[in-house]
């Protein structure tokens, strides 16, 4: 006797999509795709933004806005008011994506299907904040999606599915998030369709692998050139194109976009050479070719045009 494929109701699963920037908004647009009922959209209040500080809406707001989906932007989400619309929504589904705000436990209990989240790491490798930009400073050479249930902890629920990806020598975290957002666009979707088919696995983190990648803090940004060149190139790249490391042309702050290891021999912190290639920098062990600049003030250029306008010579100094 022939048996049949086995075939899955046709049954609107309603979803509540929370995301902010770019990252999260690969993820919404590959929902959409899917055609999923997306009931609502969550994301940050609108925020100055540039120099001007003019209040501009995040990327996910101003797609949802074009895509005619119902959008709400709670001051924060522990508002009783937000809380009850959540409620009246009724959704089989929450499906989250660098929303920028920790939910809490009531929240997690209105889904029916449960809350899922798409983070840029391999958990329980950088739990936190800064996944990616932490992966690149530690020198990691690999990373993921991982798509997981929440739970009250920080990034601790059961994972679902991940898939690894390669981080390629000098990356910089914004390419690493492009990729990661495509990636995890595509993990995201496998996962739901598993939640709709009542398939999806639930295996717990390994506590002994945990570790964490907290917000960045301000300090970290200045450029320490008794480090070894390795770990200044990968504190340059992680920091790209935001917030940036820098470090001083003659007492100018200069911000440094991209960089690439070069052996070296010389006094840390000094010029050794200015080439096509760039400004190369002697660092405690080894040096740092300097690639993209941006002054104060001024939009980012390649090194040797830097080199040109700022009349840079060997042997001085990039500290203050």
């Amino acid at each position: 006797m022939r048996r049949t494929a086995r075939t899955v109701p046709s049954v609107p699963m309603k979803i509540v999509f929370m995301g902010t920037p770019e990252f999260a908004l690969i993820s919404l647009k590959g929902l959409l795709e899917e055609k999923y009922n997306l009931v609502a959209v969550v994301t940050q209040p609108d925020r100055p933004q540039g120099r001007g500080k003019k209040i501009t809406p995040s990327p996910v707001k101003e797609y949802a806005l074009e895509a005619n989906l119902p959008c709400l932007q709670p001051v924060s989400v522990r508002n009783p008011e937000f809380i009850k619309s959540l409620r009246l929504l009724t959704p089989d589904l929450l499906v989250t994506a660098a929303y920028g705000q920790i939910l809490p436990s009531k929240i997690l209990a209105i889904p029916s299907l449960g809350a899922i989240n798409v983070h840029a790491s391999l958990l329980p490798r950088y739990r936190g904040a800064a996944p990616v930009h932490r992966a690149i400073m530690a020198g990691e050479g690999e990373t993921g999606a991982t798509i997981y249930y929440m739970d009250a902890g920080m990034d601790t629920g059961d994972i679902i599915l991940q898939e690894k990806i390669r981080i390629e020598e000098d990356e910089t975290t914004g390419e690493l998030q492009s990729r990661l957002a495509v990636l995890g666009k595509e993990v995201l979707l496998k996962a739901v369709s598993l939640i709709r088919e009542k398939r999806a696995a639930r295996t717990p983190q390994n506590n002994q692998e945990v570790s964490y990648a907290p917000l960045l803090r301000r300090e970290e940004e200045k450029i320490n050139w008794s480090w070894g060149g390795k770990r200044i190139v990968n504190l340059i790249n992680s920091l790209s194109p935001v917030p940036g490391a820098y470090t001083y042309f003659e007492q100018r702050r200069v911000k440094i976009r991209r960089a690439a290891y070069l052996f070296c021999q010389g006094k840390q912190g000094s010029v050794i050479q200015v080439t096509k290639e760039g400004i190369l920098v002697a660092a405690g062990e080894g040096g740092v070719m300097l690639k993209e600049v941006q002054p104060a003030g001024k939009k980012v250029m390649t090194a040797a045009e830097f080199s040109r306008g700022y009349g840079l010579v060997v042997g001085q100094s990039v500290t203050k």
